[in-house]
C-alpha cells in the first residue's frame, strides 16, 4: 500500500515518508520532480519553475542522503518512478544504502526504467531508442547479478492509457516492449542460459485502471495470460512462479474532473476494485491518486484518504478471504479471449514493423495513441461518452471541500527553488573536483565503448557527480532524441457536418483570416520547461488542425526563449502555452516579456493546463488572454475561443 509522493526538497519529503509509514502505509514510491527525471540539474535553465513541483529534486548523492534518513531501506520496498535517469538514482540509492550498512543483495524495490512510454505519452526521454535500450539492458544486467530481489524494471502501460490508449492498445504495447527488453539483455551475453527464468522472474508491469470496471478487470486477466504464454514459448520459462504476471496499479488519473472532484473518490474506490476483486489476476501493489489531482498538488490529508480507502477494502471487507469470485464466468471468459486476440494480433503487427523501438522511431505508436485520445475526447464532446458533473449532471451544490480553492491544494514555495539552487552550489564547491572529473571521463569512455555502465555510474555517485552531470556526460557520447509528435498523422475525430459545431468554428477560422489579409491562420502551440505530459496540447493542435489553422507545433521541453523565437519566425496569430507541472507561475510571464521585447505584444496568449483559480487570475493580470483547465473539455469550444481572442487582438468585430 502506497502513495505516490515527494515535493519540495529531499527533507520536506523525508517528513512526509516517515509520516506515511506511521499511517500504517508499507512501502515507499517515490515522485521526482522534472529536472531530476530529464538529468538536469535545478540551475539549468530548463528546471525554471520546475524544481520541486511534481516530486523530489535529487541532484547528488547529498539529497539521497536527506531523502531517506532515519528509514532503513534494507527493510524497505522502494518504488522509484524513473526512466531516463533510473541506473542513476539506482546507483544513489544503493550508495545510500550501503552507508546505512545494508547488504544490497537484500534490498527490494522497482525502478520504473520503461523509456518506451516516455517516446509515447509521457515526455522524459533524454537519448535515443538505442542507447535507452542499452541502458535498461546494462541495468538490468546488473540489478539480477548483485541486487537480486530488485525489479529493474517496470513496464508501464499507465501513461499509455493516460494519453488515450484502448485497452488491446495497452497490452499489446507494454507486452511489445517487455520483449523487445528481454530480447536485448539475453543478447547481451551477461545472462547465462540458465539464469534467464530469473530475469523474467524479475520483469514487473505497472498498469492503469479506469472506470470501465469489467473491462479492467478482464484487461488484467488478459495480460496475465498473454504473458504466461510469451515467457512459456518465446523464452522457455517453465517454473509458473516466474512467468507470473507481477503487478502494481496507479489508479486512473485521466478520468478525475476538475468539476464536481468530490465524485472523483468513487471512481477511484471503482478502478481499485477492478485491479482487486479478481484474485487469480489481483495487483500485488496499489496506489491510488487523490480526489483533488485535476485541481493541483494534493495535500497530505488527500494522500491519507486515499491510503484509507484502500486500508479499509484490505482490513474491513471480506475481498482477500475468498478464491477467484469470477472464475467460470462465461462473460469475464468471453471478454478476456477477445482482448488476448485483438492485442496478439497487434503485437505481431509491432513485430511485422520492426519490433517496438522502431515503432516508436517511425512515428506509428505515437500517432496511434494519438488518434485514440482524439476519438475518446470526441466522444466525451458528443454525449457519447458520459461523465457526471462533467457533460450530464452538471448541476451542484456548493462544495464545501473546494469553498477555499487556496486551501484545497498544497502549494509549493516558490522560494524553495533558490534554497536547493544554493544548496547545489554549495555541494559543488565542498566535493573532490579532481575525483569527479576522473568518474566523469570514465563513464563518458564506457559509454563510447560496449561496457556495462553500471559500475562507472556507481563511481560517480560516490564521488559527488550530480545528475546534471551524469546525463551530460552521456548527452555526449549518445545524443537527444526529440521523439514523434502523432500530430500529422492522426485521422479527423470529429465529423464537420453543415450544422455542426466544428463546421461553424471552420467558417470562422477562413473569415478571420480572409479579414486579415488572407493565407491561413497560423497557430504556435508551446510547451515550455520540462512537463512531458503532451496529451493536452496534442488534441488542440489536431483539432485546430482540422478547424484550418495551421498549426506550428515542435513538441515537448522548449525554453521560453525557443517558443517566442518561433512565434516570430512564423508570424503567428496566437501563441497557445500547455503547462501540467505547475510551472506556469515562472514560465508564462517569461514567455509573454519576451514576446514585449521582442515587439510582438498584438498576438493573444493562451495558457492551458492544471491552473488554480487564483493562478488563473493572476496570468490574466500579466496579460494571458484566456486560461484553459480540465473543465474546460470542450476542445472545439476551446479553438472557437482561440479564433475570438485572435479577432480581439487585431480589433475585429466578435
Amino acid at each position: 500500500m502506497r502513495t505516490y509522493a515527494g515535493h519540495s526538497t529531499a527533507e520536506a519529503s523525508n517528513a512526509l515518508y516517515r509520516r506515511n509509514l506511521a499511517k500504517g502505509q508499507t512501502g515507499l514510491s517515490v515522485a521526482f520532480d522534472l529536472p531530476t527525471q530529464t538529468g538536469y540539474d535545478p540551475d539549468h535553465v530548463l528546471a525554471l519553475g520546475e524544481v520541486g513541483r511534481v516530486g523530489v529534486p535529487i541532484s547528488h548523492l547529498g539529497d539521497m542522503r536527506r531523502l531517506f534518513e532515519d528509514i532503513p531501506l534494507e527493510r524497505m520496498n522502494t518504488s522509484m518512478t524513473i526512466n531516463a535517469t533510473a541506473m542513476w538514482m539506482l546507483a544513489l540509492l544503493q550508495v545510500v544504502a550501503e552507508e546505512q550498512g545494508a547488504d544490497i543483495a537484500t534490498l527490494q524495490g522497482t525502478t520504473q526504467n520503461d523509456i518506451v512510454k516516455e517516446y509515447l505519452s509521457r515526455g522524459t526521454h533524454v537519448f535515443p531508442p538505442g542507447p535507452s535500450l542499452r541502458l535498461t539492458t546494462d541495468m538490468i544486467t546488473y540489478a539480477v547479478n548483485h541486487i537480486p530481489k530488485w525489479n529493474p524494471i517496470n513496464i508501464c502501460s499507465y501513461h499509455l492509457q493516460e494519453a488515450g490508449a484502448t485497452p488491446v492498445q495497452e497490452i499489446a504495447y507494454a507486452m511489445s516492449t517487455a520483449i523487445a527488453v528481454l530480447d536485448a539483455v539475453f543478447a547481451s551475453g551477461r545472462i547465462p542460459r540458465q539464469r534467464q527464468g530469473d530475469v523474467v522472474g524479475r520483469i514487473s508491469f505497472f498498469v492503469n485502471a479506469g472506470v470501465r470496471f469489467v473491462e479492467e478487470m478482464c484487461k488484467m486477466r488478459a495480460f496475465g495470460r498473454i504473458w504466461d504464454q510469451v515467457t512459456r514459448e518465446r523464452y522457455g520459462v517453465t517454473d509458473p512462479k516466474q512467468r507470473r504476471f507481477r503487478y502494481g496499479v496507479q489508479v486512473n488519473s485521466l478520468g478525475l474532473t476538475e468539476a464536481q472532484p468530490e465524485n472523483n473518490v468513487q471512481r477511484i474506490v471503482l478502478e481499485m476494485l477492478a485491479v482487486t476483486l479478481s484474485k487469480d489476476a489481483r495487483a500485488r501493489a496499489v496506489q491510488l491518486p487523490a480526489w483533488n489531482e485535476a485541481l493541483g498538488l494534493p495535500r497530505p490529508w488527500d494522500q491519507q484518504w486515499s491510503l484509507r480507502i484502500q486500508q479499509v477494502l484490505a482490513h474491513e471487507s471480506d475481498l482477500l478471504e475468498y478464491d477467484d469470485i469470477f472464475a467460470g464466468s462465461h462473460v469475464v471468459e468471453a471478454k478476456v479471449a477477445e482482448l488476448v486476440e485483438q492485442a496478439t494480433a497487434e503485437m505481431a503487427h509491432i513485430d511485422e514493423l520492426g519490433g517496438v523501438m522502431a515503432a516508436v522511431e517511425s512515428g506509428y505508436l505515437k500517432s496511434q495513441l494519438v488518434a485514440s485520445h482524439a476519438e475518446r475526447r470526441a466522444r466525451i464532446e458528443s454525449g457519447a461518452e458520459k461523465i457526471v458533473g462533467v457533460n450530464i449532471h452538471e448541476s451542484t451544490e456548493p462544495n464545501p471541500l473546494t469553498a477555499d480553492l487556496d486551501r484545497a491544494i498544497m502549494t509549493v514555495d516558490p522560494a524553495g527553488e533558490a534554497r536547493v539552487v544554493a544548496a547545489l552550489h554549495d555541494w559543488r564547491v565542498g566535493r573532490d573536483q579532481p575525483r569527479v572529473d576522473k568518474a566523469l571521463a570514465e563513464l563518458r569512455a564506457a559509454a563510447a565503448g560496449t561496457e556495462n555502465l553500471m559500475p562507472a555510474t556507481l563511481e560517480c555517485a560516490r564521488a559527488g557527480v550530480t545528475t546534471g552531470e551524469w546525463a551530460s556526460a552521456l548527452r555526449d557520447v549518445f545524443g537527444e532524441f526529440r521523439a514523434p509528435t502523432g500530430v500529422s498523422g492522426a485521422p479527423v475525430a470529429v465529423g464537420a457536418e453543415v450544422d455542426g459545431e466544428l463546421a461553424a468554428v471552420r467558417r470562422k477560422v477562413a473569415a478571420t483570416a480572409a479579414e486579415l489579409g488572407g493565407g491561413r491562420l497560423r497557430l504556435l502551440v508551446g510547451k515550455p520547461g520540462l512537463d512531458g505530459h503532451s496529451n493536452g496540447a496534442e488534441q488542440i493542435a489536431v483539432r485546430a488542425r482540422d478547424a484550418g489553422f495551421e498549426v506550428v507545433y515542435q513538441g515537448i521541453r522548449l525554453t521560453p526563449e525557443q517558443i517566442v523565437a518561433a512565434a516570430v519566425a512564423e508570424d503567428v496569430h496566437c501563441v497557445g502555452l500547455s503547462i501540467l507541472s505547475g510551472s506556469h507561475a515562472a514560465l508564462v510571464p517569461d514567455v509573454l516579456g519576451r514576446l514585449r521585447r521582442a515587439g510582438v505584444d498584438d498576438v493573444p496568449v493562451i495558457v492551458g493546463g492544471i491552473i488554480p483559480a487564483a493562478d488563473a487570475e493572476h496570468l490574466r493580470a500579466a496579460g494571458v488572454a484566456a486560461v484553459f483547465t480540465p473543465k474546460d473539455f470542450g476542445i472545439t469550444g476551446i479553438i472557437g475561443r482561440i479564433v475570438d481572442e485572435i479577432r480581439r487582438a487585431n480589433k475585429l468585430e466578435v
